[in-house]
């Protein structure tokens, strides 16, 4: 995954969504580089076999059900996570949904659905690990956004367009507020990777969807983790606020 660089030893990192798709690319590239991880999921049996499978490899890891959109839940997964492992040093917000649909004919439902996991849920586990980092005066949080919500483009999925514009800029308020303190609040907006949430349309229209990029192609395994490594370690630690696209060249279209 070329991950080698980077040492996480020590470290203890939270993945949101960690069961699946991308989230589990990163919670397995951070357990490579030597950290602690803790993934979530909202599902037990993606999440049990996403934590046998990293500690089949040898990743230090612990897993936990939680529903980002749930104050409540929430709370208890951070409070799980430093009775466990004492601390939390890296956040990576990676739980969502996404619903399609026309925007005249989205179902209410459907759309505060989305909104709520993909913005409540980033903000929620943002301020209750982020009361832990603050006290630690130390800490990384990556955002994973989308190139959706930097522009208008992905066709059908206003919500999800909606809400990743938002974490983008959750993510620049956060990091300006916090900036003097400790915590480092960065974002990664990837174009179009393999996982559950994007088979329907890759099932559909591969094709179309690669060659609709610069480089002709979709992207491919472990071609996300290590920027994601890179926005929460040491060799980043001038870097606050940013947003890195991993597209493939298409938000310089």
């Amino acid at each position: 995954m070329g991950t080698a660089s980077f040492d996480f030893s020590g470290e203890v990192v939270l993945v949101t969504g960690g069961s699946r798709g991308l989230g589990l690319e990163i919670a397995q590239a951070f357990g490579q580089a030597g950290a602690t991880v803790v993934i979530t999921a909202r599902r037990e049996q993606w999440l049990n076999e996403a934590e046998q499978s990293l500690r089949e490899q040898g990743i230090t890891v612990h897993a936990r059900l939680c529903d980002v959109a749930d104050p409540a839940s929430v709370k208890q997964l951070v409070q799980h996570v430093i009775a466990t492992c004492a601390r939390v040093d890296v956040l990576v917000n990676n739980a969502g949904l996404t619903w399609g649909a026309p925007a005249e004919e989205m179902p209410f439902e459907r759309w505060r659905q989305v909104i709520e996991a993909n913005i409540t849920g980033t903000f929620l586990v943002s301020q209750e690990a982020g009361r832990h980092m603050l006290e630690c005066g130390k800490g990384a949080i990556v955002n994973i956004a989308s190139i959706a919500g930097l522009g208008g483009g992905q066709h059908n999925t206003v919500g999800y367009n909606a809400s990743k514009a938002a974490i983008i800029n959750f993510t620049r308020a956060l990091a300006i507020e916090w900036a003097t303190r400790g915590i480092r609040v960065n974002a990664i907006a990837p174009a179009m990777f393999r996982t559950r949430m994007t088979e329907a349309i890759l099932q559909r229209a591969e094709a179309l969807v690669a060659n609709a990029m610069p480089m002709k192609r979709i992207g491919q395994p472990g071609e996300l983790a290590p920027a994601v490594l890179f926005l929460a370690s040491d060799s980043a630690s001038y870097i606050t606020g940013q947003v890195l696209a991993v597209d493939g060249g298409k938000s310089a279209e």
